[in-house]
């Protein structure tokens, strides 16, 4: 486990990435920002989900890392601009693969229907919601990072 992906679980906690989460639910699922919020809660609250979306943060951190840039200090950066910033994230680009994300997270609260568990993870399903986890992290690691 690198130091990012073990300092991504306290700079990113649950309530934190529920807000974060919020705009691309939102948008996605056509859903008023506040229920967003409150599924999104619920859904956190399964650990293979917040790992999941831990571990996409983590990847994306890396791969925004400039080579001069010290992990320690990118992590700092976005921890103080998660104060000012949260509420201006913007909702990730709608695809596919972002859709994918989205079952996934209404799967873990009981609101898609169970057989997208198997389509999910399995094959393409399951490239599908890593290239999701992928997209929504990096929306949000780009909206953080900016000054």
């Amino acid at each position: 486990m690198t130091d990012t992906a073990r300092r991504i679980p306290h700079v990113f906690p649950r309530n934190e990435l529920a807000w974060l989460l919020a705009p691309t639910y939102a948008d996605s699922l056509a859903v008023d920002e506040e229920i967003a919020v409150e599924r999104l809660g619920r859904a956190l609250q399964n650990p293979e989900i917040l790992a999941g979306l831990h571990a996409a943060l983590a990847a994306a951190l890396e791969d925004t890392r400039g080579p001069r840039t010290d992990s320690e200090a990118q992590i700092d950066r976005i921890s103080k601009r998660l104060q000012t910033r949260r509420s201006r994230v913007k909702p990730a680009a709608s695809t596919p693969a972002v859709s994918a994300v989205m079952i996934w997270l209404n799967l873990a609260i009981g609101m898609a229907p169970e057989s997208m568990r198997d389509t999910l993870s399995t094959g393409k399903g399951a490239a599908m919601l890593a290239t999701g986890l992928r997209e929504v992290a990096a929306s949000m690691v780009k909206d953080l990072s900016r000054g």
